[in-house]
């Protein structure tokens, strides 16, 4: 995908140039494998001994319908770890901000913006704090740190304004290195 305000230059060369602000963002899951696991066993362990109980009284079909709510749980479960695969990366050097995402199918869609022109936004609902960042260049607008929280938006928004204002003083020269 294009803004329109890319900036020509190889990967390379950006690559040399060292960064202000590097983000990975990624989607909070606060389940792990092992907490996983856990929950389906005792689901399991329940499903069976509630089904085990219908079935010794003769509802015998009851015993399928625990088994295929357990199936539908994990299968549930899956599908939302899967999602979390996604990520969005987020660079700013003196010479260009790349914001780089990856859905959790793994298609990537890439933006450059030039850090002189661009302008961070936001939308704030009074109850519930940052709803949504954007990056503004041009005329054109991406939404950015879908991800995060309100709290951790507000920490985002505050380090990439910094980063953005350090990119438009430009360079620092140091004699020492």
């Amino acid at each position: 995908m294009s803004t329109g305000n890319e900036i020509e230059r190889e990967r390379s060369e950006s690559e040399d140039e060292p960064r202000i602000f590097s983000a990975l963002l990624t989607p909070h899951r606060s389940l792990n494998r092992t907490g996983f696991l856990a929950v389906m066993l005792f689901l399991s362990v329940v499903s069976f001994a509630t089904g085990l109980a219908f079935l010794l009284k003769g509802a015998w079909p009851v015993l399928g319908f625990f088994g295929l709510d357990v199936l539908v749980i994990w299968w549930a479960f899956r599908a939302n770890f899967r999602t979390a695969r996604a990520r969005e990366e987020i660079t700013v050097t003196t010479s260009e901000l790349r914001v780089r995402r990856i859905s959790h199918r793994g298609q990537v869609a890439e933006w450059t913006f030039n850090p002189l022109w661009v302008r961070l936004d936001m939308e704030v609902d009074e109850d519930f704090g940052i709803e949504h960042l954007y990056l503004i260049s041009r005329g054109r607008q991406i939404q950015i740190a879908r991800f995060l929280g309100p709290e951790e938006k507000a920490s985002f928004y505050k380090g990439l304004v910094e980063a953005l204002n350090a990119a438009k003083r430009g360079p620092i020269y140091n004699p020492l290195r």
